[in-house]
């Protein structure tokens, strides 16, 4: 059988990193990799914090100002009305604390939430879980289940805008529009926003937030939160700050004696990604992903699910009993590192889990190629 037509290599991809050889980093939607370029401007700014440490804390709050600045122009939204935060799992757990949820209010989530952010809000007020199947067809199928589980007592929507283990779109424009029409909060988990998608807030949210340090090419720690004019008064910092008497965003921002490189580092990967072109990026990353899904989808027992040509992310279900929990998902992922040399990402499910892969500027065809060769002989001896 013919198989698939493999993608050419991105110019000078994965001359951009510093990826180690023995491994092939099929993962880049977990923690990202960072280019050398974006790297190299946050070693200069920890240098610069280690030489005159004053200078830098006393100048710090105008300068996360202007860097944030210089992010909101890429994502193209106001700097006023965003914040950087170290990751979407405080961001939501900043969100939900500027709510005040009451004992019987209810937040919406959906069983492909991610774990910490859907625990944050378990913490804070009833949850009550949609149940997507992996394989429904369309977003179309999505919002239907979504609005049928709507009660009276739903005040917040929390939802992926892209679901992490399954790569699918969850909270889309319309999604969002209806639940507005019914009152309800929306909080979106933007976690694979940034980089990803041309127009990451598009929809208007009440309240969004996206890792930088994916898609975006920022360095670890690196996130942001945008909120909707009429809730940015009441975004808690998250410690006192001493800009607390200039409000949201900066009172969030600034705390006191922290390691704020990364941040001021994080417009170096948009405006890095800027330069390669977004789009000629986007569509290589989801090219080779879409490459690495047809050579999986052909082993026995492995099944595609859903997916869109303009996510660098495909997620495919793994024969039965695979992956059923946390622990075994776990398990298998070390396995195929360990033996096979690839980092994936392998979701837990019931009755079985699967498996993602992702596609960036310095991955290789051949990555993917040794993957379904190796993992078919692993699963074969299951």
């Amino acid at each position: 059988m013919t198989g698939p037509a493999a993608p050419a290599a991105f110019p000078g991809g994965a001359g951009l990193f510093r990826l180690g050889s023995h491994v092939a980093h099929l993962n880049h939607g977990s923690f990202g990799a960072v280019p050398v370029p974006v790297a190299d401007a946050h070693r200069r700014l920890a240098a610069e914090a280690a030489t005159d440490p004053d200078a830098f804390f006393l100048g710090l709050p105008d300068r996360l100002a202007e860097a944030r600045a210089r992010i909101a122009a890429h994502m193209s939204t106001e700097p006023e009305g965003a914040a950087f935060v170290t990751n979407a799992t405080e961001g939501a757990n900043l969100v939900l604390d500027s709510l005040r949820l009451a004992p019987d209010d209810e937040v919406l989530v959906t069983d492909h939430g991610y774990g910490t952010v859907v625990a944050a809000a378990a913490r804070r007020a009833r949850v009550v879980t949609v149940a997507l199947d992996p394989a429904l067809p369309d977003e179309s199928a999505v919002r239907k289940a979504v609005l049928g589980a709507l009660t009276a007592r739903t005040r917040v929507a929390l939802l992926d805008q892209i679901s992490s283990p399954t790569a699918r779109f969850i909270a889309t424009p319309g999604l969002l529009a209806d639940l507005a029409e019914r009152g309800v909060t929306t909080v979106v988990d933007g976690a694979h926003a940034p980089g990803m998608l041309a127009e990451p807030l598009a929809g208007g949210p009440d309240f969004w937030f996206g890792n930088l340090h994916k898609w975006a090419y920022a360095p670890p720690g690196s996130a942001l939160l945008a909120v909707s004019p009429a809730h940015r008064e009441r975004v808690p910092a998250p410690v006192p700050s001493w800009e607390d008497d200039r409000g949201f965003p900066r009172a969030v921002e600034y705390r006191a004696t922290a390691d704020y490189t990364g941040w001021l580092a994080a417009p170096e990967g948009l405006d890095l990604l800027a330069d390669l072109g977004p789009e000629r990026v986007r569509a290589h990353n989801s090219a080779l992903a879409g490459y690495g899904a047809e050579l999986l989808a052909r082993l026995p027992g492995v099944t595609p699910l859903p997916a869109d040509n303009r996510l660098a992310m495909r997620a495919l279900r793994l024969p039965p009993r695979l992956a059923r929990t946390h622990a075994e998902a776990a398990s298998l992922r070390e396995e195929i590192a360990a033996r096979l040399g690839c980092r994936v990402l392998i979701w837990p499910w019931p009755g079985g889990g699967g498996i993602r892969i992702c596609g960036q500027i310095y991955n290789r065809p051949a990555e993917y190629e040794r993957l379904a060769v190796e993992l078919r002989s692993l699963l074969d001896g299951r």
